[in-house]
């Protein structure tokens, strides 16, 4: 991220360099960024590079209040209750932890300083030791199942 949106007096907004120790890079799943190419494929490939992704009043990008009436009305038009884009937030970084990431990964895709922000919030999302032999202790029964004389079909046969 190399500028923030700042909102200055009178309604207007001023581009600004992110706060110190706020700058980073955001990766983008390929999914995302296909739906954005069909957001933005009715502008042209003339469109001018500074014209925002989403726009509100005055060609400005949208103000923060206006962004959270949106996703309350499209929640309501849903007939979603109790979420709000900061659960977004929550949900993208229980994600990434599912997924196997580890904690400096999902603080930097959250833009924390330092990890030290993310795991009281999110530690008790990653796997414990325990966890992590239980995972493995069962892929190496099913390893050992699969690939010996005895699949798990036949051991319920010679029991029975």
């Amino acid at each position: 991220m190399t500028r923030q949106v700042q909102r200055v007096k009178g309604g207007g907004v001023e581009i600004t360099p992110p706060k110190y120790g706020s700058e980073r890079t955001v990766f983008l799943a390929d999914r995302l960024v296909q739906l954005i190419s069909i957001h933005v494929a009715p502008w042209g490939q003339d469109h001018a590079a500074s014209r925002w992704l989403f726009v509100g009043a005055a060609g400005n990008p949208p103000h923060q209040n206006t962004v959270g009436y949106w996703w309350r009305r499209t929640c309501k038009a849903a007939g979603v209750e109790g979420v709000t884009l900061h659960d977004l937030r929550h949900f993208f970084a229980s994600g990434l932890i599912a997924t196997g990431c580890d904690v400096v990964t999902v603080q930097r895709a959250l833009g924390h300083r330092s990890a030290t922000v993310t795991l009281p919030t999110y530690a008790h999302l990653w796997p414990t030791a325990e966890d992590r032999a239980r995972k493995a202790a069962d892929a190496m029964l099913a390893e050992a199942l699969e690939s010996g004389d005895d699949s798990a079909d036949s051991v319920r046969t010679k029991r029975a």
